[in-house]
């Protein structure tokens, strides 16, 4: 049989609806979750926008509190394992001291990213991470957004299309002429309007959202999730927007751009420079995340975590890359890690059957190849790549099921097996072709 690729769990098909019984589990920074290493955080950052203040409270936290690691998610935010039990109140007050938490009612649902290098390679389109920011400041200031599932979305791509390739459930792409467009899920059609209006638009969207699913009774979390009866529809958001005093129109069958994500890299000049780093499957200790902030601290100010697991640095300074490349972070684009990720997998997840980042790093180096690899520990995939084809490899208990776009699915890989397996799959010539 061929390999179909597998669907987040989160992307049912509006003609088979979710219809839910309970209400979101989704873990924050005020509500842990009990792992089989501890307690799991996960700490908002939106837009990936961190202060050196910000970013040097996360280490402390860790080291505090945690196992010494911070974890870069699919959401450009930072998670903290390990923890303790009883130690919330005390990882509360340190994150609130460093503006972390500045609606303690809303933080699960400040899922916002942005384009990560949005205002730093040139001024030919809007600052994505400025609307991001104006948003933040308005969800946060709803009370009813509190509402919004911890799973539902919110993307500012500032036109090329990188982080508008994420999914999500409300998008706004820069346009020309200081103009935005507001995509409502994955609709084909989007609403145009002043790029000023556009945090304001995408706030409306939330809300009308909102009004759906409740309207719906299914408990949907995101705008996929909606049944065909309660879809969101532009004729009625267009109506919402003027109410408010937003003038807007729809545009017809967007032929919506497309950006790769940012490579590891160092761009710029000689004494300046904008780094993206790279940690291996996202997870950098304490030590080697403090040398990041120290990077930035004699630069920018700001550190922007990406939704793929890497980190931009603006103006780094000219002895910065030997610095962050020593303590085994990566800085160019041909490494193995460039494009290989996983789940948490043993001993942090109890649903794992392998220790699936042991087993990454132990063939990475020798299966190489161009399409996207993913690890996962059990069936949910949890943290897959997402808008790309991708090679899927999952735990079985005595092996891993391998299925790449357009093969037959190999059932339970050996160890022994796979780095070939794998370096075979990932470089399938009438895939890479297309």
């Amino acid at each position: 049989m061929l390999a179909a690729m597998p669907q987040p769990p989160s992307a049912a098909s509006r003609d088979a609806p979710v219809i839910r019984e309970r209400g979101d589990a989704c873990p924050g920074a005020l509500r842990l979750h009990a792992a089989d290493d501890g307690f799991l955080a996960r700490v908002r950052v939106p837009g990936g926008l961190l202060t050196v203040q910000q970013a040097s409270a996360l280490a402390l936290a860790a080291d505090r509190f945690g196992d010494g690691h911070l974890e870069l998610t699919s959401r450009g935010n930072v998670q903290l394992r390990g923890l303790a039990d009883g130690c919330g109140a005390g990882l509360a007050e340190l994150l609130d001291g460093a503006g972390l938490l500045p609606a303690p009612s809303h933080e699960r649902v400040r899922n916002i990213v942005a384009t990560p290098l949005s205002g730093l390679d040139g001024p030919d389109r809007p600052d994505a991470s400025a609307w991001a920011v104006d948003f933040d400041r308005l969800l946060c200031a709803a009370p009813w957004a509190a509402a919004l599932s911890g799973r539902f979305l919110f993307a500012f791509d500032d036109g090329r299309g990188d982080v508008a390739a994420l999914a999500p459930d409300v998008t706004v792409l820069g346009r020309s002429r200081g103009r935005a467009l507001v995509r409502l899920g994955r609709a084909g059609d989007a609403v145009e309007l002043a790029g000023q209006d556009a945090p304001r638009a995408a706030l409306l969207a939330a809300r009308y959202f909102l009004d759906a699913a409740a309207e719906a009774g299914t408990q949907a979390w995101r705008v996929a999730e909606l049944p065909a009866e309660h879809a969101l529809e532009e004729v009625e958001f267009i109506r919402r927007l003027d109410a408010a005093g937003i003038a807007a129109a729809t545009v017809r069958a967007v032929d919506w751009p497309y950006a790769a994500p940012p490579r590891p890299s160092r761009a710029g000049g000689h004494d300046r420079a904008t780094l993206c780093v790279l940690p291996p499957l996202g997870r950098i200790d304490s030590a080697q995340w403090r040398v990041l902030v120290e990077v930035a601290d004699e630069g920018s100010g700001r550190l922007r975590v990406t939704p793929w697991r890497s980190v931009v640095l603006p103006s780094a300074g000219a002895r910065a890359a030997a610095r962050i490349e020593a303590v085994g972070l990566v800085l160019t684009p041909d490494s193995p890690w460039e494009t290989v990720t996983a789940c948490t997998g043993r001993p942090g997840c109890a649903k794992s059957l392998a220790d699936v980042r042991a087993d990454a790093r132990a063939v990475a180096d020798r299966a190489r190849g161009p399409l996207p690899v993913h690890w996962s520990g059990c069936e949910r995939r949890c943290g897959h790549p997402r808008g790309t084809a991708w090679v899927d490899l999952v735990a079985t208990g005595s092996g891993y099921r391998l299925a790449a776009p357009g093969r037959p699915v190999r059932e339970d890989v050996r160890p022994s097996e796979l780095a070939a397996a794998l370096a075979d799959a990932r470089t399938d010539p009438d895939v890479v072709k297309k």
